[in-house]
C-alpha cells in the first residue's frame, strides 16, 4: 500500500508538513498562480496516479480559495489519484444554515454539496454547528471532526492562574462547559442581544463576582469580534482585570485582534488559521499564542 501524498494549497505549507509527519506520508508539490485576467493556472508537480491524495487547505477567506481547491480536486481525479481527501481545519460557510429571510441562500448546504462532489472525505476542526446536529446532515462524504476543547483546557491549566471561564453568549455555552470542566474552573455565560453583524450588546447580569480569578472568555470563532470585544470591555470596566480571549478559530475580520488587545485582552487561538507574522508585531505587551490541534 502506498503512503499518502500531502499537497498544500498556498498558505498551508506548515500544516502540510505536520500532516506528512503524522501520516508518515510524502509531501507533494503544486504550482498555482493567476493569469493577468485573474483566471487560475494550476499544475501538480508530483505523480498522482494510484496515490491517496491529502489536500491541506484551511478555508478562511473562502471565496478566493474554493475555486482553485475544486480545480485541484478535479485535476487529481483526471490524473488518476486513487482517493482525494480534504483537511480543512477551518470550515467556511457554516453560519447560514437556514433561510432566515425569504430568498436567502442556505450556503452551508451549498458548500457541502460542492465539497462532497469534489472529495472522498473531509477532516475539519470544530465546525460551527448551530442548527445542524452534525456534518453528516449536509455532507454526503465521510467526515471527521477534531475537537480542540481538551487542548484549550490544557493551555488554560498551564498558563492561567485561578481561571474563571466565561462564555460571551448562549451559543458558546457548549464550549464553556467542556473547557471549564476539563480545566477545573467555574464558569458563567453572558447574555447577548445582536442587532446586526457588527452591533451587539452584552449583559453581565449572570456573571458573579470573580473574586480575583482571571476571566477567560472562550468561543469557537472570533470573526468580527464584536461579541468578544463587548464582553472584554464590560469585564475590564467591572472587574479591572486583564481577560484572556481564547478561540479555536481566529478569523480576526475588521482587525478585531488589534481591537481586543487595545481593549486590554490577551488573545489565544489554535493554529487552524495561520497567523501572518506581521499581525504579531503591534501586540506587545499582549502576547498571542497558538495551540496546535495537530500536536
Amino acid at each position: 500500500m502506498t503512503v499518502p501524498l500531502v499537497i498544500a494549497m498556498p498558505g498551508n505549507e506548515a500544516m502540510a508538513q505536520m500532516l506528512t509527519r503524522s501520516l508518515r506520508g510524502d509531501i507533494g508539490g503544486i504550482e498555482l498562480r493567476s493569469f493577468p485576467d485573474g483566471e487560475t493556472y494550476l499544475r501538480f508537480l508530483s505523480h498522482l496516479s494510484g496515490r491517496v491524495l491529502v489536500i491541506a487547505c484551511t478555508l478562511d477567506r473562502p471565496n478566493e480559495k474554493i475555486l482553485p481547491l475544486l480545480f485541484a480536486a478535479a485535476t487529481a481525479r483526471e490524473l488518476d489519484a486513487e482517493k482525494v481527501g480534504l483537511v480543512a481545519p477551518y470550515l467556511a460557510y457554516m453560519r447560514q444554515d437556514r433561510r432566515f429571510k425569504p430568498g436567502e441562500a442556505v450556503t452551508s448546504r451549498q458548500i457541502a454539496q460542492l465539497l462532497s462532489n469534489a472529495f472522498d472525505w473531509l477532516v475539519t476542526v470544530d465546525p460551527h454547528l448551530h442548527r445542524h446536529g452534525s456534518l453528516a446532515e449536509i455532507y454526503r462524504i465521510p467526515t471527521r471532526v477534531v475537537h480542540a476543547a481538551s487542548l484549550i483546557s490544557r493551555w488554560i491549566k498551564m498558563h492561567v492562574p485561578k481561571p474563571f471561564v466565561i462564555g460571551p453568549d448562549s451559543e458558546s455555552e457548549q464550549w464553556v462547559a467542556a473547557v471549564a470542566k476539563d480545566s477545573g474552573a467555574p464558569y458563567a455565560v453572558l447574555q447577548k442581544v445582536r442587532r446586526g453583524d457588527r452591533d451587539v450588546e452584552i449583559s453581565a447580569a449572570s456573571l458573579p463576582d470573580l473574586d480575583g480569578r482571571t476571566p477567560v472568555l472562550v468561543d469557537d470563532i472570533i470573526s468580527s469580534g464584536r461579541t468578544m470585544i463587548a464582553a472584554v470591555r464590560l469585564i475590564v470596566n467591572r472587574e479591572a482585570l486583564t481577560p484572556v480571549c481564547v478561540a479555536v478559530h481566529g478569523l480576526f475580520a475588521d482587525h478585531s485582534d488589534q481591537i481586543l488587545a487595545r481593549a486590554g485582552a490577551r488573545v489565544v487561538t489554535s493554529n487552524s488559521i495561520p497567523t501572518q507574522p506581521t499581525a504579531l508585531t503591534w501586540r506587545k505587551p499582549w502576547e498571542t499564542r497558538s495551540v496546535s490541534f495537530l500536536s
